[in-house]
């Protein structure tokens, strides 16, 4: 008789069963195994195998090496692209493949310059089964510029001012590293006082006259090309309390002086990042870099914290005197709010830092190879996810799936690729393309139609040796397709095989989880599909485990005496044993006195050092057991000294008075080897329902010998007495002679007792069984019964079997019922037991909420009500609500409905109404609401349609300034990525800024939205512009991006300019004026003093008071109400004057709203009645005023990171 060992089947809804195939085609789809021989006769696809990463960054003073290699049968041919077009190396002298491989070598060390290279490349492999394609290899030089000439100022300061020292590197590729240094090249020290912060810049929160030097020299060394770049020093003195003495004190008093407090303490500032809020980005994977450098005096000491939440325990790094918060393999749940705060003696600010965590797209399942035979089915499917949500494309051979050959068994279904009855012509290679705005990943995967019989590729005749009650693996490696199914046998008869012994795992091999000395034998593999047939015998030997039959005892030994240690082993005959000694776990020491013969270990003249443990190990090539003991060595006494030791076991135990319930015990003490015995310990085992096992019955004094025990009905007692002294417990004593108590009826009930229905029908009874020692007498069972509340007038009972669980069948769905489960036995039953409520089977709710209302509150945020639906129609436990909504096209909501990708939010309880938050603008949306219970969702509400209405615009995509001229500029623009309705025009803003960073008139421009373009004209020459741009809809306006940009220089002009300004410093009328200011000012220096000794007070707080500068005021933060998104006045230009933040950006803005903020679907919060707690708020952005930087345009590198 065989046995065919096959999965399990299980029943599934036909609603699944296509799914359910596709997915049981892939299980069955056969990887080809990568057998030397069986590769020989099989046609396989190419497969990429090595290829050089996306962003390659070369050295232009080496060969260019563009790697491509890629396997397949017959071997694959190699073409290139490069910028998208075909790349013909024959016609370039330069550019060689490698034999045998796609590899480009670009030999400009002889000539050639590596920038005529640079571009986009990608390699075609290609064989008679298909083609694959590899990544879109970016190939850049690396770049060391060099650093730009300037002529740097001197710095003169005074003590305790705050200093921030530039170093603006050259941009090189990749981005250089930076460090300070001096002339001698050491780095110059830095401490919680002097920084260097991430852009590179040296920070100090407040100078010291040590700080005077002439050699501060900013470093930027690019690694790829190893050079380093210096700018120049620079200059920095620090003026003492001595040194302004020495310029003033002739003109004020001490106590004028001493009053001016040029070091005077003040409570910190930011020095970056600026304002109270900023906002920073990051991807999925990377370390995110949070950064806060703060001036003052006395030196602040910052901290960091996040808001609603606690920093991740092994991911959280400080840098840089803790100024520096970084969080390596950031992810999507690190995004939130954090806060820096800064402190010294004198008081504390904080800055709160709000982060966003994008990703990359990345693999949730890429798509596998697939191997299949004429006829078959199967699918590949390609999932990804991403921040935002990746797009996904198919490609066929290299080629875009929508433009392909046809394929009439292939279908496109979003992410996967349905085939059905393949033929051979249906081979090839599939890319599968996974963008969004922060990269791309891109995965072949080949569909290779083979027919083949099976082959097994374990080798005949294997023998496999296991060591008895251990699990046996016997292989069987197979091959074939269609996928062949496997059979086992066992002897040269075929014996059975019970499934209840072996398991057959998916590639073949067979298991035997318990070996046993009758499982030796020969096995068969047969492997069988629709071409054939083949099989293959293995053999099993099982083998005696290796015991330790007496192991090293604990020894306590004299200096200068011998010891021997006993280690007897059992083992297998037919394997070969090796014992080895150990000490201390490690190897014996090297020395005569350890002698090692057999199974003993003899140590002669023992010193001091030998004491430790020593280990017996016994290994055979299948096992390995070992055993040890400790060595003690005591110092040699001349006179016998008192053995102190543990006491020698009691002895004599005798049961006397034997009731019932009660037994006296009585034992003689053994020897106590000189430490009294303190107290005993008694055990007992019951030999009818837990025999072996010894469990603590009490606990006497040391000076007794007797004992009365409490027992128990129906447990036949055994008793052993230990002794304990000073040095510890004794061994057991021999047991006791046994007793057998009588029985008794149950003293408990089962505990833990519940009802719920696993079906609509039927009521399931469960509780916790009683164990042996609490059944008190034989024939234990239990009396079930049952009661329908407000519907039965009599309990209906069942006496059933020493089980945990009953079923009734046959009960109406979900009403409460009432239960109580008593304990019984032979001789009689246990007291009544408690009653507990309990529910039959819950069903499917029957009824769909009713009136369905949609009330549009704005652009991104609806609110849902709907009738609750009526208890009795709910069959089962009320879970909530669940609203089911997408995003949709007017007239298609019945078309293409399984296409569409639905959210979903639950609303837990009986609510009735509910908030849609993180709507898109300007949309069409449709939902449904359905009831949930404990077994699943009801049916769904009619569908309710709603539009959202417009919104403001997200800032225009991109601002270049291009075509500068004496009086012009020209500037191009690409649209809002978001228009979030229709665009009506654009509003240009600019405005003059001067050599002092002071900014001139405002100029208001509106365009047409149409334009692309625009020319302004009639602008100053030699002027440094700044443009503020942003887009409208009839919701208001969007988000502004800037720039800035300088028309041409008049070189004459400036010329004439330099020529005037020496000559009037050179006039005598100009000498004049500036002596008469200075007579001035020393006038007034005595008028205050004459002031001040006649007990005048000059207000300096006052005055500082009055002119405190206005960049250190606290801004007036968003009042963070529900409200509409900003308007137009939101976004006017900073008065005359005011400064930029450091870092010359535009936070663009996004919608706050997120699903997390909603119902438990996702983790969301709500009130108890439902309403949607979290809060819109309309966060207003500051326009930058002032800055020399203008804003990058798009790269043509990030262009690249969509891959087509």
């Amino acid at each position: 008789m065989q046995l065919k060992i096959m999965p399990k089947k299980k029943r599934l809804p036909a609603g699944r069963v296509a799914l359910i195939l596709f997915l049981c085609q892939m299980i069955s789809a056969l990887e080809v195994p990568l057998d030397p021989k069986l590769l020989e006769d099989l046609v396989q696809p190419p497969t990429i195998t090595q290829q050089s990463p996306k962003d390659y960054i070369i050295d232009p003073r080496e060969n260019i090496v563009i790697q491509c290699e890629a396997k397949g049968k017959p071997p694959p041919s190699f073409s290139w692209t490069r910028n998208g077009t075909h790349f013909d190396i024959d016609k370039d002298p330069l550019v060689t493949m490698k034999p045998g491989s796609g590899t480009l070598t670009i030999n400009i060390m002889s000539e050639g310059k590596a920038e005529t290279y640079e571009g986009v490349y990608q390699c075609t492999a290609r064989n008679e089964r298909g083609a694959a394609i590899s990544n879109n290899i970016v190939v850049r030089p690396s770049r060391s510029p060099l650093w730009t000439k300037e002529k740097l100022e001197p710095i003169t300061l005074r003590n305790g001012q705050s200093l921030v020292l530039p170093c603006r590197p050259p941009l090189g590729l990749p981005p250089p590293i930076i460090f300070w240094m001096d002339n001698s090249f050491q780095r110059l020290p830095q401490s919680e006082r002097v920084s260097q912060g991430l852009n590179g810049d040296l920070y100090f929160s407040n100078v010291l006259p040590e700080d005077t030097r002439e050699d501060y020299i900013c470093y930027a060394r690019f690694n790829h090309t190893q050079t380093i770049q210096q700018k120049q020093p620079i200059s920095v003195k620090v003026i003492s309390v001595d040194e302004l003495n020495d310029t003033i004190a002739a003109n004020l008093s001490d106590t004028e002086f001493y009053s001016a407090k040029p070091n005077r303490e003040r409570p910190p500032t930011f020095l970056t990042p600026e304002g109270n809020t900023s906002n920073k980005e990051e991807l999925r994977g990377n370390v995110l870099s949070l950064e806060c450098i703060a001036e003052g005096l006395p030196t602040p000491v910052i901290y960091w914290i996040k808001e609603d939440g606690t920093l991740p325990t092994n991911r959280t790094f400080y840098r840089n005197f803790k100024k520096t918060l970084q969080i390596i393999q950031v992810s999507e749940a690190d995004s939130g709010n954090y806060q820096c705060i800064a402190k010294n003696a004198l008081g504390a600010i904080h800055h709160t830092i709000s982060v966003t965590v994008k990703a990359a797209p990345y693999w949730i399942l890429a798509p596998q190879n697939l191997v299949l035979s004429p006829g078959e089915d199967g699918s590949l499917i390609c999932r990804a996810n991403g921040n935002p949500k990746p797009r996904i494309s198919w490609l066929s051979n290299g080629v875009p799936i929508e433009i392909a050959p046809d394929d009439p068994s292939r279908k496109i279904d979003g992410d996967t690729i349905i085939f059905s009855n393949v033929q051979e012509r249906s081979s090839a290679v599939y890319q599968c393309n996974a963008s969004n705005e922060y990269g791309y990943l891109l995965a072949n995967a080949f569909v290779n139609v083979l027919a083949e019989p099976p082959r097994i590729l374990t080798s005949a005749n294997t023998l496999y040796q296991v060591i008895a009650n251990r699990p046996a693996l016997l292989d069987c490696a197979f091959f074939g397709s269609p996928l062949p199914t496997i059979e086992w046998f066992k002897g040269a008869k075929g014996s059975a095989l019970r499934d209840d012994i072996y398991v057959l795992h998916e590639n073949g091999t067979l298991e035997i989880p318990v070996a046993q000395k009758d499982s030796t034998g020969t096995y068969t593999c047969v492997a069988r599909n629709k071409l054939g047939m083949a099989k293959n015998e293995v053999h099993l030997e099982i083998k005696d485990p290796t015991r330790i039959i007496k192991q090293p005892e604990y020894a306590v030994v004299q200096r200068g005496s011998t010891v021997s240690f006993e280690c007897k082993v059992k083992h297998d005959h037919t394997l070969t044993l090796t014992i080895t000694w150990l000490k201390d776990n490690g190897e014996l020491p090297s020395d005569g006195r350890f002698t090692v013969d057999k199974d003993h270990l003899e140590v002669a003249d023992v010193r001091d050092s030998d004491g430790g443990a020593y280990t017996c190990v016994a290994n055979t090539t299948l096992d390995m057991v070992s055993a040890s003991a400790v060595l003690s060595v005591v110092a040699p006494t001349p006179t016998p000294a008192p053995i102190y030791d543990v006491p020698n076991p009691p002895f004599d135990l005798e049961l006397t008075d034997q009731l019932d319930k009660s037994v006296q015990l009585s034992w003689t003490p053994g020897d106590d080897n000189n430490s009294p015995i303190t107290k005993f310990i008694i055990e007992y085992e019951d030999a009818m329902h837990e025999a072996g096992l010894w469990r603590h019955q009490t606990e006497v004094s040391g000076m007794q010998t007797t004992a009365q025990l409490k027992l128990s009905p129906y447990v036949n007692y055994s008793f052993r007495v230990m002794a304990v002294n000073s040095l510890g417990r004794s061994l057991p004593s021999e047991p006791s002679e046994q007793y057998l108590t009588k029985a008794a009826e149950p003293d408990t009930n089962p505990t833990a007792v519940e009802g719920l229905g696993s079906e609509p029908d039927n009521l399931v009874i469960t509780w916790k069984p009683l164990n042996g020692f609490e059944s008190n007498g034989p024939g234990l069972q239990y009396k079930v019964s049952w009661l329908q509340k407000d519907g039965d007038d009599e309990w209906a009972s069942v006496v059933v079997a020493n089980v945990s669980k009953y079923i009734v069948s046959g009960t109406p769905t979900f009403v409460p019922y009432l239960i109580k489960v008593q304990a019984l036995n032979d001789v009689g039953f246990a007291p009544e037991p408690a009653v507990v409520m309990g529910h039959s089977g819950e069903d499917l709710p029957m009824v769909a909420p009713g009136n369905v209302r949609v009330n549009v509150v704005n652009s991104t945020l609806a609110e849902v009500h709907w009738d609750p639906v009526p208890l009795k129609s709910i069959r089962g436990h009320l879970q909530g609500y669940r609203i089911y909504y997408w995003k949709a096209q007017e007239g298609s909501l019945k078309r293409n409905r399984r296409h569409i990708e639905k959210k979903i939010l639950t609303f837990q309880g009986n609510k009735t109404h509910g908030m849609l938050p993180g709507l898109e603008p300007f949309s069409h949306y449709a939902l449904n609401v359905r009831v949930v219970n404990g077994k699943g969702e009801g049916p769904a509400s009619p569908d309710r349609v709603f539009n959202t209405p417009e919104g403001v615009p997200s800032a225009p995509s991109s601002l270049k300034i291009i075509n500068p001229t004496l009086d012009s500029l020209t500037l191009e623009w690409d649209p809002p990525s978001r228009p979030n309705g229709i665009l009506t025009e654009y509003t240009l803003k600019y405005q003059p800024i001067n050599s002092t960073h002071e900014l001139g008139p405002l100029v208001d421009l509106k365009i047409p939205a149409n334009k692309t373009r625009w020319t302004l004209k009639n602008l100053n020459f030699s002027t440094r512009y700044k443009f503020y741009f942003y887009a409208q809809t009839a919701a208001g306006s969007g988000s502004q991006i800037t720039e800035e940009a300088v028309t041409t220089v008049d070189e004459g002009a400036g010329k004439a300019m330099a020529s005037r300004q020496v000559d009037i410093a050179t006039q005598g009328w100009f000498i004049g004026l500036m002596c008469a200011v200075a007579l001035l000012i020393l006038i007034l220096l005595i008028v205050c003093f004459i002031r001040r000794n006649k007990g005048g007070k000059y207000p300096v707080k006052e005055k500082e008071d009055a002119h405190a500068d206005p960049e250190i005021q606290p801004m007036k933060e968003d009042d963070g109400t529900f409200g509409e998104y900003s308007d137009a006045e939101d976004h006017k230009p900073l008065k005359k004057g005011s400064r930029t933040p450091s870092d010359r950006t535009v936070k663009k803005e996004d919608s706050d709203d997120s699903l997390v903020d909603y119902g438990e679907g996702v983790n969301g919060q709500f009130n108890e009645d439902g309403s949607f707690i979290g809060q819109y708020s309309g966060k207003k952005e500051k326009e930058p005023a002032e800055g020399n930087e203008s804003s990058e345009a798009p790269s043509p590198v990030n262009a690249m990171n969509s891959f087509v």
